[in-house]
């Protein structure tokens, strides 16, 4: 007599966001931080997204009928070779103690590829790099490196790190005057910039983003929906954006999104009339200016793509400080080669 195999322990099912919000909840509570923070985040990300409720997948333990884990992937607007393409951010995986192992996250893992293999045409992640060879294991590639970048425009606290303080302060002083000096002579004798600051989107960010080159590459939409919902509505963090235009000139030539960690500006995302996701010169001394008034000691950024974006950066004093892999997995016949794909992301294109 053959036997029966048993039936496995844990199952995926989809789940939807509206039905199941409080069993995600419950799953998340005590895991992806305070009870309010992680309400409002449901409500803003899960619920509120203009672009449609996530791919949501939750793990059930079989012998008790319980769920246990969830998955999820959030929509987001993206180009791919100049079309329109249904991409998904992978966030908020969760699996309770009890189960905390690498089976069940792997199932759920694969239950998203199944579920969003029928709904979008590419999930992409940013997972901690000790979980990039589960990431290769179940089938995504790397797609490049999102690395962070940092400008120093107060140097006293830089320099307590590696000499006395007695020393620090008066070079650190000293060393202040001579890099504002210099960024306001480029400023002088380059392309004039006025910039001013904004607490929501901007309605001529549409106008800049219609007129400006987007190539062929993999990146986000970036027009003010964008930014209203991904930040103005965000519930988790304030965000100011830094607007930049000619002198009589009534279009915008640039926006940084901002938010402030500390004594540090962070720039999670930005856009030029460079486009291709470029700044030029003038957009980012335009910045160190306005960082530096609003008494901020550096200026940080992240972004994935390659060096022919990253130069302008680096010759403004933007040094690499870390970086984290990026992965993705095409649902699409046609999969391009990631050495050649030309992507551009940013901290933006993450959940928060």
């Amino acid at each position: 007599m053959n036997s029966l195999s048993p039936p496995p322990q844990y199952v995926t099912r989809d789940g939807d966001a509206l039905r199941d919000r409080d069993t995600v909840l419950s799953i998340w509570h005590g895991n992806l931080g305070q009870e309010d923070r992680i309400a409002a985040k449901y409500e803003w990300f899960y619920l509120g997204c203009p672009y449609g409720r996530p791919v949501l997948q939750l793990l059930q333990y079989t012998p008790d009928a319980t769920d246990i884990g969830t998955a999820c992937a959030g929509q987001r607007r993206m180009l791919w070779q100049g079309k329109e393409i249904r991409a998904g951010v992978l966030v908020d995986l969760t699996v309770v103690p009890a189960h905390r192992s690498l089976g069940p996250a792997l199932i759920l893992q694969q239950g998203l590829i199944q579920a969003g293999r029928q709904q979008l045409d590419l999930l992409y992640g940013f997972p901690n790099p000790k979980a990039a060879a589960v990431f290769k294991r179940i089938g995504y590639e790397r797609f490049a490196d999102i690395v962070r970048h940092a400008h120093v425009l107060r140097h006293t606290g830089y320099l307590r790190s590696r000499i006395p303080s007695w020393l620090a302060y008066p070079l650190g002083a000293l060393a202040d005057l001579v890099f504002a000096a210099k960024d306001r002579l480029k400023r002088a004798l380059g392309p004039r910039l006025d910039y001013a600051w904004s607490g929501r989107a901007d309605a001529a960010m549409d106008a800049l983003w219609r007129d400006s080159e987007k190539g062929s590459g993999l990146l986000a939409i970036r027009d003010s929906a964008h930014c209203k919902w991904r930040f103005d509505d965000s519930p988790l963090v304030r965000t100011r954006y830094l607007l930049l235009t000619a002198p009589g000139d009534a279009g915008m030539q640039a926006w940084f999104a901002t938010q402030v960690e500390g004594n540090t500006l962070h720039v999670r995302d930005f856009w030029s009339n460079a486009g291709c996701g470029r700044m030029s010169e003038p957009h980012l001394l335009a910045l160190s200016c306005a960082a530096r008034e609003a008494g901020h000691t550096s200026v940080s950024v992240e972004i994935a793509s390659d060096s022919s974006r990253i130069d302008c950066w680096k010759r403004c004093g933007y040094v690499e400080r870390s970086r984290r892999p990026v992965f993705g997995r095409w649902s699409r016949e046609e999969k391009p080669d990631p050495q050649t794909m030309d992507l551009f992301l940013t901290s933006a294109d993450e959940d928060e």
